[in-house]
């Protein structure tokens, strides 16, 4: 059996993988690793819990906290929030653990579980290790007074919809955006906190009923929003994703902004105010060339990791820089989150915009995306992908044909049995010819 733990926590079919069972087993694993830690020294532990709407966080949010009250942990239920309010709350209320319900950006039917630490960071990987093995033990349980106490907080929505106004650097009065909140964590809150800083909102996919999460709308699906700015006549639009750690966009010709050229505009507004430490954006090995064709361009240095908003987030902080994020729209603000935030992505995107006069299409202008072909090459031996000679000469020849005008990345597949080609090039069928040719190298090469 492979390791429970992904990514971005515990995820799969709600109720067939993802079981009210087993929500309630890892809540008091994690509640005594995180004990024996030392992390609830000297006091009562506390614990932080939301959810986004999907209808199966009802009976998944009662398991864990169950667990965490049966293991003598006193839990504050935040009901409805975004992964990024958790993560602000868990660190604004000094709580010793945060916990929050969802599948992101999944179909309605999944649903997952994610442990957050002091401070509102996702647990280290030994620690959720340490969780998986400490499921299903014999423990002693507490009695009495001894047991957690559960109770509502209904301060949350407040008190984070208030921090992402003081992020504002200023107001967004004259701006008119349509936001797209997937019928997700965020319908609440995101609209509420832009209506705030001075913007026309007009609000689409903002009705969670539970089923609707995700579905034909949200950061997946870009249709229904581009319709609706170019109707409104609108000067952006923002797409979320269920739980409102991701943000893409749209600009008012209803033409997609991207993760990378979103990075790009905040980069150049912190350089700009002086708030860009080190000159420094971290971006993931599949960021666009032309994301840091663009910033080198600028004078702006790209640090560059594998892909996964955590890699990004621990070169952040080991390299002391401020601005990070994926080209999937998980954008890293470290002075105001500890995760990827799209409202605040937003709130800061909005900000640029009013405070420069410019529209959204000229602000992405400042980098081109260059054409990006990817084919998943399956049921191949990845392990060999960066030692095979007929392989990597491949792509040595590939590379010297594109020289400074594209660019070749073949990526193993954490999980499958797979190798990901990817090439970018100057047009399109340049990135799709070399791409498909790599892939037949990689498949006649390294068949299992």
């Amino acid at each position: 059996m492979g390791r429970l733990f992904g990514t971005d926590g515990v995820r799969g079919l709600a109720n067939v993988d993802l079981t009210a069972e087993l929500a309630l087993d890892l809540s008091v694993a994690a509640a005594h690793v995180l004990g024996e830690a030392g992390a609830f020294e000297g006091h009562r532990p506390r614990a932080v819990v939301g959810r986004d709407p999907r209808a199966s966080g009802e009976f998944l949010e009662a398991a864990v906290v169950a667990g965490l009250a049966s293991a003598g942990v006193d839990v504050f239920r935040l009901g409805v929030l975004p992964t990024p309010a958790v993560a602000y709350l868990t660190g604004s209320t000094g709580a010793d653990l945060g916990v929050m319900l969802s599948a992101s950006h999944n179909a309605m039917p999944d649903n997952g579980i994610k442990f957050l630490a002091r401070g509102g960071i996702k647990l280290d990987d030994k620690i959720e290790d340490a969780i998986e093995i400490r499921m299903n033990e014999e423990w002693q349980r507490p009695t009495g007074a001894a047991v957690g106490r559960v109770l509502d907080d209904g301060q949350g929505f407040e008190t984070y919809v208030s921090h992402l106004v003081r992020s504002a650097p200023n107001r967004f009065d004259g701006v008119k955006v349509v936001i797209d909140c997937a019928n997700g964590a965020a319908s609440g809150t995101a609209p509420e906190a832009l209506r705030r800083l001075g913007a026309e909102v007009i609000t689409y996919a903002a009705a969670p009923d539970g089923l609707n999460i995700n579905l034909n709308c949200g950061s997946t699906h870009l249709e229904g929003l581009q319709r609706e700015v170019i109707g409104h006549r609108a000067d952006l639009g923002i797409a979320l994703d269920g739980d409102a750690d991701r943000c893409l966009a749209v600009d008012a010709n209803g033409e997609l902004v991207d993760g990378d050229q979103i990075l790009a505009i905040l980069a150049l507004a912190m350089r700009d105010s002086g708030r860009l430490s080190n000159d420094t954006v971290v971006a993931t090995v599949m960021s666009n060339l032309g994301f840091v064709q663009a910033m080198v361009r600028e004078q702006i240095a790209v640090e560059q990791t594998k892909v996964g908003d955590r890699y990004v987030l621990e070169a952040m902080k080991a390299g002391g820089h401020k601005l990070g994020g994926e080209q999937s729209g998980h954008v890293i603000l470290s002075d105001h989150a500890t995760t990827g935030d799209g409202t605040l992505t937003a709130v800061m995107l909005l900000a640029r915009i009013a405070q420069t006069g410019k529209t959204l299409a000229d602000l992405a202008g400042v980098m081109t995306r260059l054409p990006q072909v990817l084919v998943n090459v399956k049921n191949v031996d990845k392990d060999r992908a960066a030692t095979d000679s007929v392989v990597q000469a491949a792509v040595a020849e590939a590379t010297k044909r594109l020289g400074d005008t594209g660019r070749v990345l073949l990526r193993p597949s954490g999980t499958e049995p797979l190798v990901r080609v990817m090439v970018e090039a100057e047009s399109s069928d340049t990135a799709d010819e070399i791409a498909h040719s790599l892939a037949d190298v990689v498949a006649a090469s390294l068949k299992l």
